[in-house]
């Protein structure tokens, strides 16, 4: 079934030689982790992306619970764990998920700094891994204050304000987050929850499809 259905799509698209230039890539030995142990470090931008799509794909379920306003956001976030189903396990998956795509992209970008990766002729992509390091950031920053509890609410006054004591532009970077210069409520909980549901997502769909052109145009970096 599945065979005559991608037969009935080629026929009209060819979708085969774009699909051969994707899937029949050739991936170096020095990458392979069968040939060599130390191969698992570039296995980290893999992992890092494979998060990544857990992050989108849990994050798109939790919008549909999900209420951005000061008096409901909390309780949406409770009903959401106490009473849809699975809901604890999606939503522990996007939680723990914000801290491990940290943790990944922050090796990868070790592993590329120590290989020499980000030389000649991949300082571009060098530049755009940083900036998608950048958006992971604030993606995890954004998020952060969406459930609207006590510790949320604390460590986003800690972050507007390290946000505030950035010379001459602090303030302005400061209301654009809040809303509000003084005030953090029901303006910085809808900000937030644009800027992490569109503005951070745009960003970084564009940034990695950057990041996957140049790879494949360039290739992967040889050995150590």
């Amino acid at each position: 079934m599945l065979q005559r259905v991608y037969e009935w799509v080629d026929e009209r698209l060819d979708i085969t030689p774009m699909w051969r230039d994707i899937a029949d890539h050739e991936v170096p030995e020095h990458v392979n982790p069968a040939h060599h142990f130390s191969a698992f470090v570039y296995c980290f931008g893999g992992l890092t992306f494979f998060i990544t799509v857990i992050q989108i794909l849990s994050g798109m379920f939790l919008t549909m619970y999900y209420v951005p306003d000061i008096v409901n956001a909390y309780e949406s976030v409770r009903y959401l764990q106490g009473d849809v189903a699975y809901g604890t396990i999606v939503r522990g998956m996007h939680h723990w998920g914000a801290s491990l795509v940290i943790v990944m992209i922050f090796l990868h970008t070790l592993r590329v700094f120590f290989t020499g990766a980000y030389k000649k002729p991949r300082e571009l992509n060098w530049v755009v891994g940083v900036l998608i390091f950048f958006v992971m950031l604030g993606l995890g920053f954004t998020g952060y204050l969406l459930p609207w509890d006590m510790k949320a609410y604390f460590a986003t006054v800690v972050g507007l304000q390290i946000a505030e004591s950035v010379p001459l532009v602090g303030t302005l970077a400061k209301t654009l987050l809040a809303g509000d210069p003084e005030i953090i409520g029901a303006q910085t909980l809808t900000r937030f929850f644009a800027i992490h549901v569109f503005f951070l997502p745009g960003a970084l769909l564009g940034l990695l499809a950057a990041h996957f052109i140049m790879i494949r145009r360039q290739g992967i970096s040889g050995p150590l």
